[in-house]
């Protein structure tokens, strides 16, 4: 919580009756998150967000082939180089309060050495990726952005499969810091050791094969 709501709060004659209010309106929420946790299947893409089930529909083909050829290059590079764990798409992530499925997620690989086979919830990743959709950019810019922040996951990156731009954001010092936004050009991670790559490989299939080559 940020300071200035903290402040606002205790502004308030009835502070404690605002927060008492808070802490039963989270534990209805909390047996609403075990419920969807029994009720979500494999073959269903939905997170827990703010008390709200989001299923998401179909994704269009452009946002299909983006996290298909970056996922392909981060998978590859850091099995190559042991690095850690590469989740694509269905890998569900637990934060504080909401449950989140990123479209591709890292794991140093000091965290993924306890994952197990069965796993299915999992830890605050190092590294996110998200695809923009039309339904999905306004999460992806706003509940989701503040909440990787807030968990200090160290790097995320936005992709716009329509303008072919990726947005490269690193946790420093409290908060992200814009890195770079840009079609062009070479773009460099800061959580997975090594891996630096033209931006159009996301995009181009190629230059995506090039790379990959030049990773391995």
């Amino acid at each position: 919580m940020s300071n200035r709501l903290i402040s606002e709060i205790l502004n308030e004659p009835d502070a404690y009756f605002l927060i008492q209010a808070i802490e039963v309106a989270l534990e209805n929420e909390k047996q609403r998150r075990i419920a969807f946790y029994n009720d979500i299947t494999e073959q269903e893409k939905a997170e827990f967000i703010n008390g709200e089930i989001i299923v998401h529909s179909p994704v269009m083909k452009r946002h299909n082939t983006a996290s298909l050829l970056l996922a392909r290059l981060m998978s590859i590079y850091a099995d190559t180089n042991q690095l850690g764990f590469v989740g694509i798409e269905k890998i569900m992530i637990t934060l504080t309060r909401n449950d989140y499925e990123p479209d591709i997620c890292f794991f140093k690989k000091e965290k993924a050495a306890i994952f197990t086979e069965k796993q299915t919830l999992f830890p605050a990743p190092d590294w996110v990726v998200e695809i923009l959709s039309e339904g999905t950019k306004e999460r992806d810019r706003g509940v989701k952005f503040k909440d990787y922040q807030a968990h200090q996951i160290e790097e995320y990156w936005i992709i716009d499969p329509d303008h072919q731009t990726i947005e490269q954001y690193h946790y420093a010092e409290g908060e992200y810091e814009l890195i770079l936004k840009s079609a062009e050009g070479q773009i460099k991670s800061f959580v997975m050791e090594g891996f630096y790559i033209p931006i159009r490989a996301v995009f181009d299939e190629a230059l995506n094969v090039e790379t990959l080559k030049k990773l391995m």
